[in-house]
């Protein structure tokens, strides 16, 4: 019974917050905040679920300015747990398919989100040229999934490099976001799905005389460390 009210619930704030989000955008089309202030109200549905988020930033990442924020993509619970570290002036790197998604996909396009066509490789490297202009000339951010799938429990699946050329590309560090094992840990019957963590390291500046592929590995050997770190807190709770 917790499970149907949870589910009502969810639906009708998807529903609210697609229409009120596209009644924003339609006032300020793909203003820079647009994504963080849409990304908040996602992020607070995490209590919904029972979760207690925690969210910590390195101090580095104060003024810091524009970066590629890679995160770790794990299944569909996400949309209510990562928004709430989506900084702002930043934007996400999504497939082009999303446009077809009802209100949803509207809205993600609306609020300055960048389409990627992942069928095509030519157009695909388009769009991270276009991302790394943004990060330029609009001085945005770039949220990223390096995986570039959800890993439904298999772990840190490796990272493909866009995000890596973009950032070389931008001249920006990468920001390394890590969230704690959620796989199997929120059931919708339960009132507590107790604690997510969601950790932000320090910028990462590359070297421009590294290709993109060996930036990629170091930075998964990183993130996969401090997700097993996370996990390890949270099994002490």
């Amino acid at each position: 019974m917790l499970a149907f009210f949870r589910i009502i619930i969810m639906a009708l704030f998807i529903v609210f917050s697609c229409v009120l989000g596209l009644l924003l955008c339609l006032v300020k089309p793909f203003h820079s905040n647009n994504v963080h202030i849409i990304s908040g109200w996602f992020g607070s549905m995490a209590r919904m679920l029972g979760v207690n988020l925690v969210i910590t930033r390195h101090p580095d990442l104060l003024n810091s300015g524009p970066a590629v924020y890679v995160a770790n993509h794990q299944n569909n619970y996400d949309i209510f747990t990562l928004p709430a570290a989506v900084p702002k002036s930043c934007v996400s790197l999504g497939k082009k398919s999303l446009k077809w998604i009802p209100f949803f996909g509207q809205l993600y396009w609306l609020s300055g989100n960048i389409l990627i066509d992942r069928s095509n490789r030519s157009k695909a490297a388009g769009t991270i040229s276009k991302s790394a202009d943004k990060i330029k000339q609009q001085r945005l951010s770039v949220w990223m999934f390096p995986e570039g799938t959800r890993s439904y429990g298999r772990g840190l699946l490796p990272f493909k490099t866009g995000a890596f050329h973009t950032a070389l590309n931008a001249e920006v560090p990468i920001v390394p976001v890590c969230m704690s094992t959620t796989d199997k840990t929120i059931k919708l019957n339960r009132w507590d799905n107790g604690t997510i963590y969601i950790d932000m390291l320090a910028p990462v500046h590359l070297d421009k005389t590294i290709g993109a592929r060996e930036h990629a590995t170091r930075i998964h050997s990183i993130m996969a460390a401090r997700i097993t770190e996370l996990d390890a807190q949270v099994r002490e709770k």
